[in-house]
């Protein structure tokens, strides 16, 4: 029919009805005075869904399924709650450097304008239903008035009482219950690390980490103190009646779409236990190397080591500097199904498919070593130790390198250069230390500069000589463009997004080995290493400044 809607032949020709439930419908139409739409959803012949994409289609716009989409807190918090409303538009992230609204209305240009007004951003429009919008705009509440007032509501219920008979009334309360999992649910939208929970005298106070810079969110009446730690402790399957020694537990859940494992700790302070919670993302363990912000010849240098058939590989630094992370996305480049891959870890943060993973169990007598002894009887072909705490694992891991495997693990040591030092000084022979390592590839996390609201700047000679320029390179800062953190809604005020890694790869030469015999200092090991093309984390990290991927001052704060 050449007079048909065009709205009834994109159904058509979807296949989302047939001819003669499009006659009916227009007949019921024509009776109604109803939009053909409207007839085919009242009737069941198609879903909201399946209306809204296939009008967007007509009108040339994308369509999203909130349903199935995570909006980003950061980004839908741009605009008042009040406005979000009563325009029926939510912002729900950025691409190509546009803002992401969503709209069950796009040709309203009033809407538009206002929140490209409020914003200063250009808008992409996106069409979705309206049950869709309305459901995320009622559940995307700010943190601190919902939490508060559903703490308010727990405090007026329950007083200050750790009366044992009491606790499982109390951890099974709506309002307790609605608390912890906002909690949770918001830190995990802000991106956080860990969540801390902590009793203090008067109140209790919630902490998250995020980008590795604890903030403080809110601050809770000391009432519902028993209730939070003892609802974190039943989901964790931990001893609620046990407050005098620390404890630990593992929850996993689903949060916004996303699969998500909580490692609890609990330790008894003075004013009560402080329940520690760090998130692990599954989708972490899937990252690769590309992923980790390795310059290209930096990377270059470790893919030389990693591709080896043999030898020991270790990755240094603090805890929290995410070695952890750049060895599963190692693992995932050497792990293939000729291999055997075995990890002994503690403990087990992200389960790996395809690669064996055991669990430290000290209780039952399995230490990194007696774990490593039976790995090696287990015919593995790469072999990943948590970490080397003391002589006996040391020696262990050296000595599986030597026998044709190739060993990763972690250790906490400054840098590079001061790493075969610290396994003399655990009482490895240097002659192991040689024969055996590789590679020590030392690293720190740094936090990105926000790309909305990163401000340009000329730096002055003083601040790129502070920062490691060499005099001649520094005599001239007029050659340079640097960036420094200015603060938006995006970026929570902070200035600063994400994180990314800074790296430092020493790779093993005679002239290094020979020094190590002779335990010389590290300050001689780093000479001979960058005379031999090292870049030194100071180096790597100012490399990235340069790109302005993050500031002095953050380069500053993680690398002395």
């Amino acid at each position: 029919m050449s007079d048909r809607p065009q709205l009834a032949s994109l159904l058509l020709e979807d296949g989302l009805i047939t001819e003669d439930q499009l006659d009916d419908a227009l007949a019921l139409q024509q009776g109604s005075g109803q939009s053909l739409g409207r007839v085919l959803v009242d009737r069941g012949v198609i879903s909201e869904v399946d209306l809204v994409r296939t009008l967007a289609r007509q009108i040339g716009l994308d369509f999203v399924d909130l349903d199935d989409y995570a909006v980003d807190s950061s980004v839908s918090s741009l605009i008042p709650e009040a406005v979000a409303k009563r325009h029926q538009a939510l912002p729900i992230g950025w691409e190509d450097g546009r803002l992401v609204v969503a709209m069950a209305n796009p040709s309203d240009v009033f809407a538009i304008d206002d929140i490209r007004a409020l914003t200063g951003a250009d808008l992409k429009t996106v069409v979705v239903t309206s049950s869709q919008l309305a459901k995320s705009l009622d559940r995307l509440v700010e943190l601190d008035s919902d939490a508060d007032a559903v703490a308010q509501i727990a405090a007026e219920e329950f007083e200050d009482d750790t009366d044992l008979s009491k606790l499982s009334a109390i951890v099974e309360d709506a309002p307790i219950v609605k608390f912890v999992n906002l909690l949770i649910m918001q830190a995990v939208q802000e991106r956080a690390s860990d969540i801390h929970v902590e009793p203090a005298e008067k109140d209790l106070r919630i902490r998250y980490r995020i980008d590795g810079v604890l903030h403080e969110v809110m601050r809770s009446p000391r009432s519902i103190q028993p209730g939070v730690i003892s609802r974190l402790k039943v989901m964790a399957d931990i001893n609620i009646a046990e407050r005098r020694i620390p404890q630990d537990g593992r929850v996993s859940l689903t949060v916004a779409g996303k699969t998500i494992d909580l490692r609890v700790a609990t330790l008894p302070t003075v004013f009560g236990e402080k329940v520690v919670m760090r998130i692990l993302d599954k989708s972490t363990a899937l990252l690769t190397l590309e992923d980790l912000g390795f310059l290209p010849e930096v990377a270059e240098r470790y893919h030389s080591a990693y591709s080896k058939p043999w030898g020991t590989i270790l990755v240094t630094g603090p805890t929290g500097s995410g070695k952890s992370t750049t060895l599963y996305a190692t693992l995932n480049v050497v792990n293939d199904e000729a291999k055997n891959v075995i990890t002994v870890e503690d403990p087990v943060e992200y389960r790996l498919p395809g690669i064996n993973q055991v669990q430290v169990n000290k209780k039952a007598g399995m230490t990194f070593a007696a774990a490593l002894r039976s790995i090696l009887r287990s015919d593995p072909d790469i072999v990943l130790v948590g970490e080397i705490r003391d002589e006996e694992t040391a020696v262990i891991a050296i000595e599986a390198a030597l026998t044709g495997h190739l060993v990763f693990s972690t250790l906490h040591t400054n840098d590079a250069t001061s790493t075969p030092l610290r396994l003399l000084e655990m009482g490895v022979e240097p002659f192991l230390v040689t024969s055996a390592l590789d590679c020590v590839l030392a690293q720190r996390l740094a936090r990105r500069l926000c790309d909305r609201c990163k401000e340009q700047y000329a730096p002055s000679e003083p601040e790129l000589l502070t920062a490691g320029l060499s005099p001649d390179d520094a005599a001239s800062p007029g050659d340079f463009t640097l960036f420094k953190p200015v603060g938006c809604a995006v970026c929570a005020k902070t200035g600063y997004k994400g994180r990314f890694a800074i790296h430092e790869v020493m790779l093993m030469s005679e002239e290094i080995e020979r020094a190590i015999v002779e335990q010389r200092s590290s300050e001689d090991l780093r000479k001979i290493a960058t005379s031999q093309g090292m870049l030194t984390l100071r180096q790597d990290g100012l490399r990235k400044v340069l790109q302005g991927q993050t500031a002095l001052e953050e380069l500053a704060r993680v690398v002395s």
